[in-house]
Protein backbone atom coordinates (compact mmCIF):
# COMPACT_ATOMS: atom_id res chain seq x y z
CA UNK A 1 0.00 0.00 0.00
CA UNK A 2 1.43 3.40 -1.30
CA UNK A 3 1.69 6.19 1.45
CA UNK A 4 -1.82 7.68 -0.54
CA UNK A 5 -3.66 5.01 -0.59
CA UNK A 6 -2.81 4.46 3.57
CA UNK A 7 -4.01 8.23 4.02
CA UNK A 8 -7.27 7.40 2.28
CA UNK A 9 -8.13 4.61 4.07
CA UNK A 10 -7.41 6.40 7.65
CA UNK A 11 -9.58 9.27 6.29
CA UNK A 12 -12.37 6.35 5.45
CA UNK A 13 -11.74 5.13 8.85
CA UNK A 14 -12.16 8.01 10.70
CA UNK A 15 -15.57 8.97 8.86
CA UNK A 16 -16.96 5.67 9.32
CA UNK A 17 -15.79 5.94 13.28
CA UNK A 18 -17.24 9.51 13.17
CA UNK A 19 -21.01 8.25 11.69
CA UNK A 20 -21.06 5.40 14.46
CA UNK A 21 -20.78 8.27 17.02
CA UNK A 22 -23.69 9.96 15.00
CA UNK A 23 -25.66 7.06 15.17
CA UNK A 24 -24.94 5.40 18.78
CA UNK A 25 -24.40 9.16 20.83
CA UNK A 26 -21.06 7.92 22.24
CA UNK A 27 -19.14 4.48 22.16
CA UNK A 28 -15.91 3.04 24.02
CA UNK A 29 -13.01 1.78 21.82
CA UNK A 30 -13.57 -1.60 21.97
CA UNK A 31 -17.20 -1.06 21.18
CA UNK A 32 -15.88 0.59 17.83
CA UNK A 33 -13.26 -2.07 17.14
CA UNK A 34 -16.13 -4.91 17.71
CA UNK A 35 -18.59 -2.85 15.65
CA UNK A 36 -16.54 -1.38 12.17
CA UNK A 37 -13.78 -3.42 12.37
CA UNK A 38 -15.18 -7.01 11.66
CA UNK A 39 -17.23 -8.53 8.47
CA UNK A 40 -21.23 -7.90 8.83
CA UNK A 41 -23.62 -10.42 7.48
CA UNK A 42 -25.41 -9.07 4.36
CA UNK A 43 -28.61 -10.70 6.58
CA UNK A 44 -29.53 -12.71 9.64
CA UNK A 45 -28.34 -15.95 10.12
CA UNK A 46 -31.45 -16.52 12.80
CA UNK A 47 -32.15 -15.14 15.70
CA UNK A 48 -29.75 -12.90 17.62
CA UNK A 49 -28.28 -14.48 20.63
CA UNK A 50 -27.78 -11.00 22.35
CA UNK A 51 -23.93 -12.09 23.31
CA UNK A 52 -21.97 -8.46 22.65
CA UNK A 53 -19.47 -8.82 20.29
CA UNK A 54 -15.65 -8.25 21.75
CA UNK A 55 -13.14 -6.76 18.99
CA UNK A 56 -9.99 -8.59 17.78
CA UNK A 57 -7.04 -7.31 19.32
CA UNK A 58 -6.15 -5.79 15.45
CA UNK A 59 -9.66 -4.43 15.56
CA UNK A 60 -9.03 -2.61 18.50
CA UNK A 61 -5.80 -1.20 17.97
CA UNK A 62 -7.10 0.43 14.83
CA UNK A 63 -10.01 1.93 16.91
CA UNK A 64 -7.41 3.44 19.06
CA UNK A 65 -5.48 5.01 16.03
CA UNK A 66 -8.47 6.11 14.33
CA UNK A 67 -9.72 7.84 17.78
CA UNK A 68 -6.38 9.54 18.95
CA UNK A 69 -6.10 11.14 15.16
CA UNK A 70 -9.89 12.20 15.55
CA UNK A 71 -9.18 13.62 19.08
CA UNK A 72 -6.01 15.67 17.93
CA UNK A 73 -8.14 17.19 15.12
CA UNK A 74 -10.94 18.04 17.54
CA UNK A 75 -13.24 15.88 15.74
CA UNK A 76 -14.73 14.01 18.66
CA UNK A 77 -14.85 14.40 22.13
CA UNK A 78 -14.35 11.98 24.85
CA UNK A 79 -14.98 11.77 28.61
CA UNK A 80 -14.71 8.80 31.84
CA UNK A 81 -17.65 6.90 32.31
CA UNK A 82 -19.21 5.20 35.72
CA UNK A 83 -17.13 2.14 34.91
CA UNK A 84 -13.67 3.91 34.31
CA UNK A 85 -13.37 3.52 30.29
CA UNK A 86 -13.23 5.92 27.87
CA UNK A 87 -16.23 6.83 25.80
CA UNK A 88 -16.32 9.16 23.01
CA UNK A 89 -18.83 11.27 21.04
CA UNK A 90 -19.16 13.78 18.21
CA UNK A 91 -17.68 17.43 18.77
CA UNK A 92 -19.11 20.34 16.92
CA UNK A 93 -15.81 19.66 14.44
CA UNK A 94 -16.62 16.13 13.82
CA UNK A 95 -20.29 17.41 13.37
CA UNK A 96 -19.16 19.81 10.40
CA UNK A 97 -17.15 16.89 8.70
CA UNK A 98 -20.15 15.00 8.42
CA UNK A 99 -22.23 17.94 6.80
CA UNK A 100 -19.71 17.98 4.36
CA UNK A 101 -20.71 14.19 3.33
CA UNK A 102 -24.52 15.12 3.38
CA UNK A 103 -24.93 13.53 6.58
CA UNK A 104 -26.56 15.42 9.08
CA UNK A 105 -25.41 14.86 12.82
CA UNK A 106 -25.43 16.55 16.47
CA UNK A 107 -22.76 17.35 18.56
CA UNK A 108 -22.50 14.88 21.76
CA UNK A 109 -20.75 17.05 23.86
CA UNK A 110 -24.54 16.48 26.44
CA UNK A 111 -24.50 13.05 26.38
CA UNK A 112 -21.20 12.44 28.16
CA UNK A 113 -21.57 15.64 30.18
CA UNK A 114 -24.91 15.01 31.63
CA UNK A 115 -25.48 11.17 32.29
CA UNK A 116 -26.43 9.50 35.32
CA UNK A 117 -24.34 5.46 36.28
CA UNK A 118 -27.62 4.56 35.46
CA UNK A 119 -28.33 5.64 32.55
CA UNK A 120 -24.91 4.80 31.61
CA UNK A 121 -25.71 1.09 32.14
CA UNK A 122 -28.70 1.31 30.16
CA UNK A 123 -27.37 2.62 27.68
CA UNK A 124 -24.32 0.27 27.57
CA UNK A 125 -26.28 -2.38 26.91
CA UNK A 126 -28.51 -1.33 24.20
CA UNK A 127 -25.63 0.36 22.82
CA UNK A 128 -23.81 -3.70 22.78
CA UNK A 129 -27.25 -5.31 21.59
CA UNK A 130 -27.30 -3.12 18.68
CA UNK A 131 -23.58 -3.89 17.94
CA UNK A 132 -24.09 -7.68 17.77
CA UNK A 133 -27.54 -7.06 15.69
CA UNK A 134 -25.68 -5.13 12.87
CA UNK A 135 -22.98 -6.75 12.48
CA UNK A 136 -24.96 -10.91 12.72
CA UNK A 137 -26.92 -8.88 9.57
CA UNK A 138 -30.41 -6.94 10.99
CA UNK A 139 -31.27 -3.56 10.08
CA UNK A 140 -30.96 -1.95 13.60
CA UNK A 141 -32.40 1.48 15.19
CA UNK A 142 -30.50 2.65 18.10
CA UNK A 143 -31.24 3.74 21.33
CA UNK A 144 -29.84 6.78 19.85
CA UNK A 145 -31.84 7.06 17.04
CA UNK A 146 -35.00 6.18 18.79
CA UNK A 147 -34.82 8.88 20.81
CA UNK A 148 -34.30 11.14 18.02
CA UNK A 149 -37.38 9.59 16.50
CA UNK A 150 -35.02 8.38 13.20
CA UNK A 151 -36.74 4.86 12.98
CA UNK A 152 -39.90 2.63 12.37
CA UNK A 153 -42.50 3.90 15.09
CA UNK A 154 -41.36 8.01 14.57
CA UNK A 155 -42.61 10.13 17.52
CA UNK A 156 -45.59 8.43 18.07
CA UNK A 157 -43.88 4.93 18.79
CA UNK A 158 -45.85 1.88 18.49
CA UNK A 159 -49.02 1.58 20.21
CA UNK A 160 -48.02 4.34 22.64
CA UNK A 161 -44.33 2.86 23.37
CA UNK A 162 -40.47 2.97 22.21
CA UNK A 163 -38.19 0.05 22.10
CA UNK A 164 -34.53 0.77 23.42
CA UNK A 165 -33.27 -1.47 20.11
CA UNK A 166 -35.16 -2.32 17.40
CA UNK A 167 -34.15 -5.40 15.18
CA UNK A 168 -35.74 -6.32 11.76
CA UNK A 169 -34.88 -9.26 9.37
CA UNK A 170 -36.91 -11.20 7.11
CA UNK A 171 -39.83 -9.25 7.07
CA UNK A 172 -39.89 -9.59 11.10
CA UNK A 173 -39.99 -6.89 14.19
CA UNK A 174 -37.65 -7.89 17.43
CA UNK A 175 -38.54 -5.45 19.69
CA UNK A 176 -35.85 -5.01 22.73
CA UNK A 177 -36.52 -3.35 25.63
CA UNK A 178 -33.74 -3.33 28.78
CA UNK A 179 -35.71 -3.36 32.06
CA UNK A 180 -34.76 -3.18 35.96
CA UNK A 181 -36.59 -5.12 38.28
CA UNK A 182 -38.24 -2.08 39.91
CA UNK A 183 -41.22 -0.72 37.84
CA UNK A 184 -44.01 1.75 39.29
CA UNK A 185 -47.87 0.19 39.45
CA UNK A 186 -48.07 2.31 36.58
CA UNK A 187 -45.43 1.40 34.09
CA UNK A 188 -46.32 -2.03 34.69
CA UNK A 189 -49.66 -0.93 33.50
CA UNK A 190 -48.44 0.64 30.61
CA UNK A 191 -46.07 -2.29 29.74
CA UNK A 192 -49.15 -4.73 29.94
CA UNK A 193 -51.30 -2.33 27.70
CA UNK A 194 -48.47 -3.14 25.20
CA UNK A 195 -47.91 -6.05 25.20
CA UNK A 196 -51.70 -6.73 25.40
CA UNK A 197 -51.29 -4.92 21.98
CA UNK A 198 -49.02 -6.80 20.43
CA UNK A 199 -50.88 -9.75 21.26
CA UNK A 200 -53.89 -8.38 19.54
CA UNK A 201 -51.83 -7.45 16.40
CA UNK A 202 -50.24 -10.72 16.12
CA UNK A 203 -53.03 -12.07 16.15
CA UNK A 204 -55.61 -10.52 13.73
CA UNK A 205 -56.48 -12.79 10.32
CA UNK A 206 -55.75 -10.15 8.08
CA UNK A 207 -52.25 -9.41 9.56
CA UNK A 208 -50.47 -7.14 11.82
CA UNK A 209 -51.29 -3.44 11.47
CA UNK A 210 -49.18 -2.03 14.07
CA UNK A 211 -45.68 -2.06 11.90
CA UNK A 212 -46.53 -0.83 8.64
CA UNK A 213 -46.11 -4.48 7.04
CA UNK A 214 -43.84 -6.13 8.89
CA UNK A 215 -44.66 -9.23 11.58
CA UNK A 216 -43.99 -9.20 15.03
CA UNK A 217 -41.18 -11.64 16.30
CA UNK A 218 -40.51 -11.09 19.60
CA UNK A 219 -40.81 -8.16 22.85
CA UNK A 220 -37.42 -9.42 24.27
CA UNK A 221 -36.75 -8.22 27.63
CA UNK A 222 -33.09 -8.03 29.11
CA UNK A 223 -34.01 -8.25 32.60
CA UNK A 224 -33.25 -9.75 36.21
CA UNK A 225 -34.96 -12.98 37.07
CA UNK A 226 -37.42 -11.60 39.08
CA UNK A 227 -38.54 -9.51 36.19
CA UNK A 228 -38.64 -12.49 34.54
CA UNK A 229 -40.77 -14.12 37.18
CA UNK A 230 -43.30 -12.05 37.21
CA UNK A 231 -43.71 -10.94 34.26
CA UNK A 232 -44.70 -14.37 32.72
CA UNK A 233 -46.90 -14.56 36.02
CA UNK A 234 -48.91 -11.70 35.49
CA UNK A 235 -49.36 -12.48 31.47
CA UNK A 236 -50.68 -15.86 32.40
CA UNK A 237 -53.01 -14.14 34.67
CA UNK A 238 -54.29 -12.08 32.06
CA UNK A 239 -54.97 -15.57 30.19
CA UNK A 240 -51.76 -15.73 27.65
CA UNK A 241 -50.95 -19.04 27.20
CA UNK A 242 -47.56 -20.44 28.11
CA UNK A 243 -47.21 -21.18 24.37
CA UNK A 244 -48.14 -17.56 23.17
CA UNK A 245 -45.62 -16.65 25.84
CA UNK A 246 -43.02 -18.27 24.86
CA UNK A 247 -43.95 -17.08 21.30
CA UNK A 248 -44.18 -13.24 21.06
CA UNK A 249 -41.41 -12.79 24.37
CA UNK A 250 -38.44 -13.49 25.48
CA UNK A 251 -36.56 -13.11 28.37
CA UNK A 252 -33.00 -12.73 28.96
CA UNK A 253 -31.64 -12.93 32.15
CA UNK A 254 -28.71 -14.42 32.85
CA UNK A 255 -26.09 -12.46 30.03
CA UNK A 256 -26.48 -9.18 32.46
CA UNK A 257 -26.03 -8.61 35.87
CA UNK A 258 -27.12 -5.03 37.33
CA UNK A 259 -25.06 -5.44 40.08
CA UNK A 260 -21.65 -5.32 38.00
CA UNK A 261 -22.89 -3.42 34.74
CA UNK A 262 -21.34 -6.13 32.60
CA UNK A 263 -22.04 -8.84 30.68
CA UNK A 264 -20.42 -12.31 31.79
Amino acid sequence: MTAQDGRIVASQNEVRVLRALNRFGWLPTKSLGALLWQPWLRKPAGELDMQPRMPTASARLMAQRTLRRLYLARQVLRARAPDGSLIYALAEAGVRRLAQLGVPAVSGKDLVRRFSSAQFRHRSIANDIAIAGIVAGFRVSTEREIAQDKWLGGEQGIAGKKPDVLLQGDGRVWWIEVEKSRRRASDWAKLHAFLKAVHDDAHRTDGPALLGGLRWAKVIFICTPAFHVRLVRELKAAGWSEATINRLTSHVDALYSFEDIAFK
